[in-house]
């Protein structure tokens, strides 16, 4: 088995990053709530190695959470970081309070001494910028430490003990503002905890193939495959472990851009010569959406009568055993809630969900340990092309969402993949498409006049989204030149019968969505 590392996660938004950051150093590890972590856990996990996350609470306060306190008596090596750093000091005996002195931000610490956790990244005495985000701070240190690095706001912004391998930080080392802080996190799982970072895609492949063949066996796996990322890996995969067991069922809901169902067949059922089943679905679809404007009840419909086409196509298969999806880690990451409460709905999500209640099949979910990522990475090792791996997110509802406001036609659905196929050919042209995470067109429910040859125009206005992102949580648009614009506005309004204004979308996430329904 390959070396692990596990992260007991006290909540914090940025607890993924850490993850990320571990496995980007060739080491698995996984993130597990804090309320469910237990010495018998940890050692059932097999972890080398155990870091504390961040989190909201502060451990002044009565009943904020804790690590099991017989972790510090495992003989494990242990990484606090933040509200980690505080109730490690907190359970071995020394002291945290609260301070007027608060740092949130870019902060610089000044390396005061030597550790395993600075080897080679941080020289004693050197400053080097750090993030932080914290209110309280460690006032005393428990027996065995010292500290080893200091900031403005914090006279214990690193600590080691060094004879445990216990070390602690107040930054946060994970983030992209503490510049040598993934550097950090490799010493602390290679040259503290011994792990040897052979955790590649392509022992993940061998590991998966193997895993997916012990748990089908001979059963029959059904798989919906969308044409996205998620479950064309999945697919690849899947098919790669079983064969011929594996059939795949593409519902073409008439929502997709132009050129999408062609290339789901070219490349599984030709390249890879994968069963695959495809059913257009799209006078059914677009029967139930006549008339609809409203975009939750769009969503839903969707969802809904994709269900209905996926189950009837799957009986007509015939006695599949287990149902594919292509769910990733951050689905699977219990959120650490200390109220109880029910986020908002912002918007609902299309998936396969609820399939396997209804149609008695057990879930095989091969992606379920990686993140997006780690699942391009994965397509790559198998072969897909990168046009599949590399491509844009896309919603399961289709263009269905980016005709907001207004009821979905096949000309209206026309209009609109014509002037996306053009804006991203654009895009790829400019080799610009891998710098942006999404990008797409929307046709506006506005009509506007223009003059076009000699005569007036009343046609529809379309918008431009192009946003950059590393996890789709927070965006911000792409800074386009006016250059490139003025050259696919150009294209579109000559080349699309039904659109004579073009417009950018210049708003971020928050608070916009990406998406505009």
């Amino acid at each position: 088995m390959t070396d692990r590392i596990l992260i007991v996660d006290f909540g914090s938004q940025v607890t993924q990053l850490i993850a990320r950051r571990v496995r980007e150093a060739g080491v698995y590890c996984e993130i597990h709530p804090f309320q469910k972590v237990t010495v018998d856990s940890v050692r059932e996990f097999g972890a080398k190695g155990v870091i504390l996350s961040g989190g909201p609470s502060s451990v002044t306060e009565k009943d904020s959470p804790r690590a099991p306190q017989d972790l510090f008596a495992m003989g494990l090596p242990i990484l606090g970081i933040c509200y980690g750093q505080q109730t490690m000091v907190t359970q071995l005996g020394g002291r945290v309070e609260g301070s007027d002195h608060r740092e949130f931000g870019r902060a610089y610490v000044e390396a005061t001494g030597t550790c395993a956790l600075f080897a080679g990244v941080w020289a004693k005495g050197a400053k080097e910028q750090v993030w932080m985000s914290h209110g309280d701070r460690v006032t005393a240190l428990p027996e065995g430490f010292v500290v080893v690095g200091v900031s403005e706001g914090a006279p214990y912004a690193a600590i080691a003990d060094e004879a445990r391998k216990f070390y602690a930080v107040q930054f946060h080392p994970e983030v992209v503002h503490t510049p040598h802080g993934a550097q950090l996190l490799a010493n602390f799982v290679h040259g503290v905890c011994g792990c040897k970072g052979d955790w590649t895609m392509a022992a993940f492949r061998s590991q998966a193939v193997d895993a997916i063949r012990r748990q089908v066996g001979k059963g029959r796996v059904i798989c919906g495959l969308s044409g996205g990322v998620d479950s064309s890996v999945a697919a690849a995969l899947l098919h790669e472990a079983v064969g011929d067991q594996l059939t795949c069922v593409f519902v073409d809901h008439g929502l997709l851009r132009m050129g999408e169902r062609e290339q789901v067949e070219e490349v599984f059922g030709r390249r890879f010569n994968v069963k695959l089943v495809t059913r257009d679905a799209s006078e059914l679809f677009l029967g139930k959406l006549e008339g609809e404007t409203d975009p939750e009840k769009k969503r839903k419909t969707i969802g809904a009568t994709f269900i209905d086409v996926f189950e009837e196509e799957a009986r007509k298969v015939g006695g599949a055993d287990f149902l594919a999806q292509g769910t990733l880690y951050p689905d699977v990451i219990e959120s650490v809630s200390f109220t109880g409460g029910p986020s908002v709905t912002i918007k609902s999500h299309h998936n396969v969900g609820g399939l396997p209640e209804r149609m008695n099949m057990k879930l095989v979910e091969p992606l379920r340990e990686l993140f997006k990522d780690e699942v391009r990475a994965l397509g790559r090792e198998l072969g897909l092309p990168e046009e599949m791996v590399g491509r844009h997110p896309f919603p399961g509802p289709g263009l269905a969402i980016r005709i907001p406001g207004q009821p979905i036609t096949r000309d209206k659905l026309e209009i609109l993949k014509k002037a996306d196929a053009i804006y991203l050919e654009e895009i790829r042209n400019a080799g610009l498409y891998d710098a942006i995470w999404q990008a797409f067109c929307v046709l506006l429910p506005v009509r506007t006049v223009g003059v076009m040859g000699d005569g007036r125009s009343y046609d529809y206005a379309c918008a431009l989204r192009a946003v950059t992102s590393t996890d789709g949580m927070t965006a911000d648009f792409y800074p386009y030149d006016m250059a490139f614009l003025a050259r696919v506005s150009n294209r579109i309004i000559n080349e699309v019968k039904g659109i004579n204004r073009v417009t950018y979308d210049v708003t971020s996430k928050p608070p916009g969505t990406i998406e505009w329904e």
